[in-house]
């Protein structure tokens, strides 16, 4: 399974958030550079980095931060946030992305999402299915749509996305434990490789995750309030 820990930007620093809230970030280093350096350092091969600021404007603001980050180190990075064009997704690969996530052009545009898939190919491709209570939020979360999550999934699974990282809103940036009931019925379900993200807060659900089938696990806000430490994760890694 991969081991995923996430960096989260907003001006060109490395924060969280709780249930995505804006106003609750904290910032936790002036460099996600180092950050993602201590990350390498310890094993670990994978990077997710969500550029906030993107998500909430509509287009890649952070760009400078991948490409640094990219350079500095050998992770392969998975980036998500803003991506809503051609333009963005071709600045995200050109800026050293080994994949994308893709959440509100896969909700509001449809049609080009699936022109992505055929131009990058599948395996460069993560839909992001997040939702509240069940129902898919775009834009950074500001927005709720009507789409059911598990219905979202497995309309694009059939599509022929492969990768899907779900996050449950409510438990995200909470320390509360993952949605392990929805991550078993997404499973049960669909024959997509999941990636889970949002509410770990610990190596026990790590393993849980883990031993549900999970393709991958995102690891944010338990890593930078010393839940899990990077040699318990380098276990894994």
């Amino acid at each position: 399974m991969r081991i995923i820990p996430a960096i989260d930007i907003i001006n060109g620093k490395c924060v969280r958030l709780s249930k995505g809230d804006f106003a609750s970030s904290k910032i936790y280093n002036e460099s996600p550079v180092e950050v993602a350096k201590q990350f390498e350092d310890a094993g670990i091969k994978y990077l997710h980095l969500v550029d906030l600021d993107g998500a909430k404007a509509g287009k890649i603001i952070n760009q400078s931060v991948l490409e640094k980050i990219s350079k500095a180190t050998k992770l392969q990075i998975d980036f998500g946030g803003g991506i809503q064009s051609n333009n963005d997704i071709k600045t995200a690969f050109e800026s050293g992305a080994r994949q994308v996530c893709i959440g509100s052009v896969a909700v509001k545009n449809p049609g080009l999402f699936e022109e992505w898939i055929n131009i990058y190919g599948s395996k460069k491709m993560i839909l992001s299915a997040d939702a509240i209570n069940n129902k898919i939020a775009t834009n950074g979360w500001l927005h709720t749509s009507e789409l059911d999550v598990i219905d979202f999934i497995s309309d694009y699974n059939r599509k022929g996305v492969q990768y899907v990282m779900c996050t449950d809103i409510s438990k995200d940036g909470m320390l509360l434990g993952p949605s392990l009931d929805l991550y078993r019925t997404i499973l049960e379900q669909t024959k997509i490789k999941l990636i889970a993200s949002g509410g770990i807060a610990s190596i026990q659900d790590v393993e849980a995750v883990t031993v549900l089938g999970c393709e991958g696990v995102v690891i944010g806000k338990a890593i930078y309030e010393n839940k899990i430490s990077l040699k318990e994760l380098s276990a894994y890694a």
